[in-house]
């Protein structure tokens, strides 16, 4: 019996992951019914992170609420592995960009609270893991807002707490963790950052991610000031350097702040969401890999989902099909990530507006195509 590990990420503004998966399988199908495919959704770290890790782990989907970046209660999430010894949380179901109109955007006032609240309602479950993918923030305040709604205090000279957000960063006097949940100690953080900016200067949180987030030039000095004092004082008081760290500057500075609060490891993200659902056990057997995404091109080679999925199975030995929405330029670059071939789901003229309505029947047809050119090739081996 021949298997094949369905392994895509999702089709942005068309198909989640599962679905994509699902559209491949019934390609496969129609070929091969007896077929042994397995489905693992993959995500590097952003949107879409919890139902892929959910979905390849028998999860299950957690309902929480939790503060929205300006402080409104909102309805949010969190997933649990099958086994439930880990808790996967995206920061931005919290924390988040789209949760925000474009009037609303202002990294002067927004925090990363909601996210502690997701990491505290995890931990009131027993998690000994938690797995965060820090995708899409609205924030830079440095991870404050999250270190604040698990017990830290961050005091002002006065001894008064400092306002949310990455505004009031600049009068920062002192850090308080008396109150931090001890729980804490006893928990892996594991931290999706496939970004290597540090926290502050020309390539920081403030100045690259900044004005996506609704701030001006002034508020960008502001901001990188304010993360400057707050990379000041976790060195003094805390005895770690993260201004510098590569990946600290991540969903505005939440990379930096996970470490230094939560002793967090940041890794990359498809590497640890193939951790996460045994990817690479899965392989032993499989004869074929198929993994995809919305877009195939030269940026698909630096730690997106397909050259992650290609570098471990070419590692393994597996042949991989990458499918894709398109192709842009530099798309070859994959294969020196151990991807065998790739294709377009495109099979005649047609806008985009046609492509992404009928994406679910040309993956399938893709799926199809692609296979009969493998088990052709595979007949004519000796």
């Amino acid at each position: 019996m021949m298997k094949i590990i369905l392994a895509p990420d999702s089709f942005k503004g068309s198909l989640t992951a599962p679905q994509v998966c699902k559209a491949m399988a019934d390609g496969i199908a129609a070929l091969i019914p007896d077929a042994a495919v397995v489905k693992m959704p993959m995500a590097d770290g952003g949107e879409g992170t919890v139902e892929a890790v959910v979905t390849a782990t028998a999860g299950e989907i957690i309902p929480c609420p939790a503060r929205d970046p300006l402080g409104r209660e909102i309805r949010s999430f969190f997933g649990l592995t099958g086994d439930r010894s880990a808790a996967i949380i995206e920061m931005a179901a919290a924390s988040g960009l789209p949760l925000l109109s474009e009037a609303e955007k202002n990294p002067l006032i927004t925090s990363t609270y909601g996210t502690g609240q997701l990491i505290r309602a995890a931990l009131d479950l027993g998690v000994k893991k938690i797995i965060l993918g820090i995708g899409g923030s609205a924030t830079n305040d440095g991870g404050t807002g999250m270190a604040k709604a698990l017990g830290v205090r961050f005091l002002d000279a006065a001894g008064l707490e400092l306002k949310e957000g990455g505004g009031d960063l600049g009068r920062l006097a002192r850090i308080e963790r008396s109150g931090l949940d001890p729980r804490i100690a006893s928990t892996e953080f594991l931290v999706a950052c496939d970004v290597t900016n540090p926290l502050t200067g020309p390539e920081g949180a403030a100045a690259v991610y900044g004005p996506q987030k609704g701030a001006t030039p002034e508020m960008v000095a502001q901001l990188d000031a304010g993360l400057e004092r707050l990379a000041e004082r976790v060195r003094e008081e805390l005895g770690q350097d993260i201004q510098w760290l590569p990946g600290a500057g991540a969903a505005g500075g939440l990379g930096g702040g996970l470490v230094a609060f939560l002793n967090a490891r940041l890794t990359s993200g498809i590497e640890l969401v193939m951790e996460v659902t045994q990817f690479e056990k899965q392989l032993q057997d499989a004869q074929l890999v198929l993994t995809g995404e919305g877009r195939i091109d030269f940026q698909s080679a630096f730690g997106k989902t397909i050259s992650g999925v290609g570098k471990l199975a070419g590692a393994a030995g597996v042949p991989v099909i990458g499918i894709a929405g398109s192709l842009g330029a530099g798309y070859e670059q994959v294969y020196q990530s151990g991807i065998t071939a790739v294709t377009s789901i495109i099979s005649r003229p047609m806008t985009l507006e046609e492509a992404l309505a009928d994406s679910q029947r040309l993956i399938r047809e893709a799926t199809a195509r692609s296979l009969k050119f493998f088990l052709a090739g595979a007949a004519r081996r000796p």
